[in-house]
């Protein structure tokens, strides 16, 4: 699977990042220049998860930003659908439940959680390879206690626009070189490259936030609007 405009079945995508595992985290801090510790600091600063509360983080990979949410003693589930990506983490954290960081496989569109299970609930990167973003949003609600938040960290537009267009030549020509010579699947960053161009913006991400039922959403551009971050509330 290389291609955005595929129909991003779950298995189809499971099957992707189960390839790109072993070294999907190295890949990632490499295509985002060193700036992903700086994402994932401020994906948990917008969490702002504090003891006595349970995160769900949704495509959580190999657990590498689930951690983040632990160190004021919330506990955290990080869940994904590629049973390689959970493998690894596992594997590096010492078990399937570790550190106050939990691993489970699930699917966004049919979350195995009860409702409002999750006082936040938080996915990074991972919304826009979910085949019907509004069912997941929705379901990201279901599982979220009233009064709860969601915090979306996904790749997102530059304004002005020439710096966009910049971005797009990074994506669809850089990128792709250092995948073939760092990944274990370097064809999945040809999808990567495609699935961001083809991504909302911000304000019409916000717009399908809204419509899911999440309310007071907003957003906050990182590097200039590579990523933004959204949140939203369950009232």
């Amino acid at each position: 699977m290389t291609r955005a405009s595929l129909d991003k079945s779950p298995r189809d995508v499971a099957a992707m990042f189960d390839r790109t595992s072993e070294r999907y985290d190295l890949m990632n801090a490499l295509m985002a220049a060193g700036r992903t510790r700086m994402w994932r600091r401020e994906t948990a600063r917008a969490v702002d998860a504090y003891r006595g509360e349970r995160v769900l983080d949704i495509a959580a990979g190999t657990g590498t930003s689930s951690a983040a949410f632990t160190e004021r003693g919330a506990s955290c589930v990080a869940c994904d659908f590629s049973l390689g990506m959970l493998e690894v983490g596992r594997r590096r954290r010492g078990g399937a439940s570790a550190g106050g960081v939990t691993f489970v496989a699930g699917d966004a569109l049919r979350l195995p959680f009860a409702d409002e299970s999750f006082d936040a609930v938080t996915i990074s990167f991972g919304l826009r390879n979910i085949a019907d973003t509004a069912a997941a949003l929705r379901e990201m609600r279901r599982v979220t206690r009233p009064g709860g938040r969601l915090v979306v960290c996904e790749f997102s537009h530059l304004a002005p626009e020439a710096l966009d267009r910049l971005y797009r030549q990074y994506l669809i020509r850089v990128i792709p070189l250092v995948a073939r010579a760092v990944s274990s699947n370097p064809d999945s960053y040809d999808y990567l490259a495609e699935s961001i161009q083809d991504w909302p913006d911000q304000p019409a991400l916000a717009a399908l936030m809204r419509a899911a039922g999440w309310r007071s959403v907003a957003w906050r551009n990182l590097t200039f609007g590579v990523v933004a971050l959204h949140r939203g509330y369950r009232l």
